[in-house]
């Protein structure tokens, strides 16, 4: 490897989620000097916006806090954050990366003080709650951001109070005259790890989601029981603020339905397991009822799948819901549905009804700039026509965290291999 370059030895990873992390860590610790492009203001991914996730059930800032501390000790990982890469050409082994770097309006003299967000009047949705909540237009993307650094709304660049939220900075920290920036990287191969997003549950019209205030997904669930979420941890409906006696979980909310996803994500079972403990840890007396097609708990998840079915406070009813009706003066919402095992009409209220929506890979929409194979899909072959670009976690399958992680080894691997080969 001595005549290998320092560009063409580099490992760009896209993407700075737990497999993105996880990806970039095992090059870096390898030797290998990795580059790590993340579009949002934060790395961390949909795993930093989670209350718990498997197979241990910790919060986000136990896996995330040790990859973030690696992240620090070592000095090969370089990443940007509010980043897109743009153009992906050459082979393997000499790859010409394009990335356009969007403006966060604050440099690294920020300290987080958050003078600069007192500073500040207007509101803007806050999409790490999934536009659930606002925050000031000088903001820090959540409490345990990696970069520890606020970012300025573009909403208010121009603006006599961005001025004042500048002046408000003893530090030099906010920059407004920050603009987007366009630079090139040389690199020897790409991991391409940029995830999955919910599926839109607001196109099973049947279900009203977006039109109904107590019908939510299975991600925003996640920010309800977060302490750092809109409620502080509280799981309300979100009508009234009033607290939840009855929750049904409806799966495959939109999963092996040929008019929407075709196919199922896996996990979304035991996402609404996990979430049922949530609501039973939180209100001992309230009850659950998961309408279902068939639970999917394999392996080492059939335990918790068995303690959860042994609670009495816990039903499962075999049957997709048909519809989900809402009573406009209560708020209550009616799930009609056929019990499969008996045979009869079900017509039941709940105070909350959360729909367990699946996994859509970001390359369905988002796709990599570069010679790729999909499925049909969106899913990025395992085997690709360009062999520099290799893909990783979700972007391939759904996966959980664990198998994320595991997969972005063995892509850390490859993407080594492919580089040095050559």
């Amino acid at each position: 490897m001595s005549d290998v370059t320092n560009g063409h030895r580099s490992v760009l990873v896209v993407g700075g989620g737990m497999s993105g992390l996880s990806a970039a860590l095992e090059a870096a610790e390898a030797g290998f000097p990795v580059y790590i492009v993340e579009k949002e203001p934060y790395l961390g991914g949909r795993v930093a916006r989670m209350n718990k996730y498997f197979p241990k059930l910790c919060p986000p800032s136990c896996g995330l806090e040790i990859n973030f501390r690696r992240i620090k000790n070592n000095a090969l990982v370089r990443f940007f954050t509010m980043a897109e890469v743009m153009k992906i050409s050459g082979k393997p082994g000499d790859l010409d990366v394009t990335v356009k770097l969007s403006p966060r309006y604050v440099n690294e003299k920020c300290t987080a003080c958050g003078l600069c967000a007192e500073a500040a009047e207007t509101q803007v949705p806050n999409p790490f709650d999934y536009g659930l909540s606002t925050v000031k237009a000088a903001y820090l993307p959540h409490e345990f951001a990696f970069p520890l650094r606020y970012v300025i709304a573009p909403e208010v660049i121009g603006t006599a109070e961005a001025e004042k939220i500048r002046a408000a900075c003893p530090y030099g920290a906010v920059d407004l005259e920050m603009e987007e920036k366009i630079f090139d990287l040389k690199v020897g191969s790409v991991v391409w790890a940029t995830g999955w997003k919910p599926y839109d549950a607001s196109k099973i019209a049947y279900y009203g989601a977006g039109a109904f205030r107590n019908v939510v997904s299975n991600v925003v669930m996640e920010r309800l029981a977060s302490t750092n979420g809109p409620t502080q941890g509280a799981i309300v409906r979100l009508s009234d603020g009033a607290a939840v006696q009855k929750v049904a979980f409806v799966q495959c909310a939109g999963s092996r339905d040929e008019n929407h996803l075709p196919y199922c994500s896996g996990i979304c079972c035991l996402a609404s397991l996990k979430q049922a403990t949530y609501v039973l840890d939180q209100n001992p007396d309230a009850s659950v009822t998961i309408f279902y097609i068939d639970m999917r708990a394999l392996g080492k998840y059939e335990d918790f799948y068995t303690k959860v079915q042994a609670d009495s406070r816990v039903r499962f009813v075999k049957g997709k819901p048909g519809e989900i009706c809402e009573d406009a003066q209560t708020g209550q919402v009616t799930v009609l549905v056929e019990d499969q095992e008996t045979g009869t009409i079900l017509k039941e209220a709940f105070d909350l009804v959360v729909l367990a929506t699946g996994m859509v890979p970001s390359t369905a929409d988002d796709k990599v700039p570069a010679e790729v194979a999909y499925d049909e899909n969106g899913f990025l072959l395992p085997t690709q026509p360009m062999e520099g670009v290799i893909p990783a976690g979700c972007v391939k399958r759904p996966v959980d965290v664990a198998s994320s992680v595991q997969d972005a080894t063995a892509a850390a691997l490859k993407a080594i291999q492919a580089m040095v080969r050559r």
